[in-house]
Parts: C-alpha cells; structure tokens; sequence
C-alpha cells in the first residue's frame, strides 16, 4: 500500500491538525473550502491581472458568517480564534487578497471596535459589519510612517466641542476605497496620545485614492486616504482607546491571523507544485518521480507542517487569554520567512511555468512579499521576541 492510499491521508494536513476541530468547526472550515474552490478560484485570476476585486464573492462570504468569527455577541460567531485562524489559512490557500480583505475587515476593523469601543459603539457598528452590510478599513501606515507608528503617526486630532477634527494621511489601506467605515489612528494634539476614530468614508472631507501598479495583493484595493478637516463627533471616537497600547493590543490579536495566512499562502504554493509534479513528464515520466523534485516538496511540506503547528499553539494560547505581543510577534517573523522560502521552492519547481499565473504559483510568490511585510516586518517583530528572551530593548 503506497503513502496516498493509506485511509484519511492527507498531503497537506501532513499531522492531521483538522482532527483538534470539533464536528461543528470542521463543517464551517469545508464550507469556507468549498466556497473558496467555487466562488473564488474562478475568478481571481481575471481579477488579479486587472487588479479588481470580485465583489460579487461578499454575499457568499455573508452566509458563511465569517467576519469577527471569534468575537462573542453583537451579532459575532463566538468561535475558537483556532478556528479563525484555519479559516484564514483556508481563504489564503486560494487567495491571499481574499484572505487579507476579511483580515482587514473582520480582524482589524471589527477588532479595533470589538476591543476598544464602548457596548452602545459595538451594537450600533459590529452586527451590520459581521453581516458584511457595512465594509470595514484600518487607517494606521501612513506615508511617511510605517514600523514608527507607536510615537510618530503625524495625522493629528484637535477636539472642537462635540466632534474631532481629523487632518492627515494614510496609507496601504485595503477596502478603502470602497469600503463604508474607516478606523482613522490618529494623535490627540492635546495630550499626544493616539486615539481611534470610526470614520465613515463619505464624510466630507474624508477621499480615498486607489494606489496603483502593485505587484503584490492585486485583488486588494488599497487606498492612498486623505483627512482633510474631517469632523468627526465624539460619539464616534473609540472609547476605550486612550493611548497606543490599545492599538497595539488590535494588532497582537491580528497578527497571528497574518501569520495563518502566511501558512495558507505556503500551502496554496505546495499543493498547486506538487498538483504540477505528478501531471508534468520529462525523460517519459512524471517529475514527481525524480529525486530532487522530491527534496523539493518534502522541504515545502516541511514548512508548511512547522509553521501550523506553531498557528495552532499560538491560537490555544489566544483562546486561553494568555497570548502577549511575544507569542504573535514571533508566529509572524517564523512564519513569514518558511512561506517566502516555500513559495521560492515551488516557483523553483515549476521552472519557466513557474511565472504563468495559469499555474497558480507565480501569485503566491508575488503575494508572500506583502505578507512578508505588513502588520509587522520580520526585523521589528524580531525585536520584541528578542527583547522578550533577553530582558533587553534594541529597539533605536
């Protein structure tokens, strides 16, 4: 009996991860698979090359029920942030830009409102979002502030009676351009906190401009924001945001859902090499029979295997109420590097095809440089997991 015919084998769930779901989990991840395999993957091809995004997936997505899955009441599933995560790897295994504008959405907006606004701000935003009534965005990077957002974002907010006046940029900001609500990160030029605000994108003064020629995420639709005198009332100003540390505390929670798509962005590599291997001949036989091809697949398995154990640890740890900035930071840089060394393999083994986006390797070797890079860079996150191990800051 060879490996594949060995009941309930699985050449990508290589240790069976899946079997920690309960039977309820397991349904909602298949369905995300099969909405994924149905909906998406005809498409994205067509909408990646002209870097538009297919919106007629978001009613779909609506009935899964997916956006804010671990966030409890407010119209939110409740669920496992394990089983968040394995949805995140599960959209990313098809697509990173599918998997990145329900990161945004679900984790970063809903995230920032679920943690840091009040009951009466999360009954009047979240249930429509988690409906995908309303789209959401997260306004942090700004042109010229990237890693240095905890002491030097320079879109500013002077409060004036009732309401705020926000002036600023941002950018990078995926669903932004069509999106209905904006959480705007900006400094209070009273006290020179960072506070949050719930900005809805068709206030005046409040434009979105479309950055173009990505080579990276193309399906996103990231959006250059400008603030110009943008009133915003207090009503809408997060009330449990007083300081950067709140922001912070949305990005540790999000960013172990980076690092699960990081994992689906190197299983979607794998899976679609090794699809390739056992079809493609040379020398009168298929690839998969060589040696090196092989090599190559056991190191991408290898990958792939590590960095979801690592997820599944880090998701537990979530789930338990013990997961710290450490734990994400280094899921993150762990992660990120095994997918761009796994993509880089898969583009290896596919050679020339390898750049053919008919073939479904070539996206994921472009999309792993954005993963690679947002919501922490490897070099920063590499600083607080450092810092945490020797009780010594080398953060400038």
């Amino acid at each position: 009996m060879s490996g594949n015919d060995l009941p309930g084998f699985d050449t990508s769930d290589f240790y069976s991860y899946e079997c920690l779901l309960t039977d309820p989990e397991r349904e909602l991840l298949h369905a995300v698979r099969t909405f994924t395999t149905t909906e998406v993957a005809p498409v994205l091809l067509e909408h990646w090359s002209r870097a538009t995004f297919p919106f007629q997936i978001v009613p779909e997505m609506s009935k899964l029920g997916i956006a804010g899955l671990p966030y409890r009441g407010f119209g939110c599933g409740g669920h496992r942030f394990l089983l968040d995560g394995m949805i995140a790897m599960e959209l990313a295994r098809t697509d990173c830009s599918v998997a990145t504008f329900n990161g945004v959405h679900g984790g970063l907006a809903m995230g920032s409102i679920y943690l840091c606004g009040s009951d009466e701000q999360r009954e009047r935003f979240l249930p429509a979002m988690a409906r995908y009534d309303k789209i959401g965005s997260f306004g942090l990077t700004e042109p010229d502030v990237g890693s240095g957002a905890s002491g030097g974002l320079q879109t500013t907010a002077r409060r004036d009676g009732d309401s705020w006046i926000l002036n600023g940029q941002k950018k990078w900001i995926g669903n932004a351009t069509f999106g209905d609500l904006t959480v705007i990160w900006a400094k209070d030029v009273a006290d020179g906190q960072v506070k949050g605000f719930v900005v809805e994108n068709n206030s005046p003064g409040f434009t979105a401009d479309k950055q173009m020629h990505k080579i990276a995420l193309r399906i996103v639709q990231n959006g250059l924001i400008t603030l110009d005198n943008v009133r915003v009332a207090e009503s809408d100003r997060l009330q449990r945001a007083t300081s950067f540390k709140d922001t912070a505390a949305v990005l540790r929670m999000t960013r172990a859902g980076v690092a699960w798509m990081a994992v689906g962005c190197a299983l979607g590599a794998y899976e679609n090499a090794l699809a390739y291997a056992r079809t493609r001949e040379q020398f009168g036989r298929p690839i998969a029979a060589f040696q090196l091809v092989q090599d190559l697949l056991v190191r991408m398995l290898g990958n792939v295997t590590a960095a979801y154990g690592l997820c599944v640890r880090l998701s537990q740890l979530q789930d338990e109420g013990i997961a710290e900035d450490r734990h994400s930071s280094l899921a993150k840089a762990f992660c990120t590097v095994r997918m761009r060394e796994t993509v880089g393999w898969a583009r290896e083994l596919l050679g020339g095809n390898g750049i053919l986006l008919e073939h479904n390797v070539g996206r994921f070797v472009a999309d792993a440089e954005a993963i690679y890079s947002y919501e922490g860079t490897r070099e920063m996150n590499t600083l607080i997991v450092g810092r945490a191990i020797t009780g010594l800051s080398a953060f400038a």
